[in-house]
């Protein structure tokens, strides 16, 4: 998550998300970074526009909070499966980045 975080820290700041700039913002937090993750982060966010990204989650957002609170052990049943499915379809960056980034939100 905190790979998640640095990318929309740097994009806040007006600086461009790349793998050094991940790596320098993740270790100034004193985290242990896996080069891997945050090269595999900005190339799942190449081509995602982020401001929409975060529009799209913050819409999302309000929608899922006023579902029945009855309803959130059968949402969490229901996860597993989707989480499997994810990792197949690993071959579109552009929507692993915007899944990636909606959770934050949702």
């Amino acid at each position: 998550m905190e790979y998640i975080y640095a990318a929309l820290l740097l994009h806040n700041a007006g600086k461009e998300v790349t793998e050094d700039a991940i790596v320098a913002v993740l270790s100034a937090a004193g985290i242990e970074v896996n080069e891997a993750r945050a090269k595999a982060l900005v190339a799942a966010l190449e081509g995602v526009d982020i401001e929409e990204a975060i529009a799209q989650a913050a819409f999302a957002a309000p929608a899922a909070g006023a579902a029945p609170s009855a309803a959130a052990p059968a949402a969490a049943e229901e996860e597993a499966p989707a989480e499997e499915e994810e990792e197949e379809e690993e071959d579109s960056s552009e929507e692993d980045g915007m899944a990636g980034l909606g959770a934050l939100f949702g």
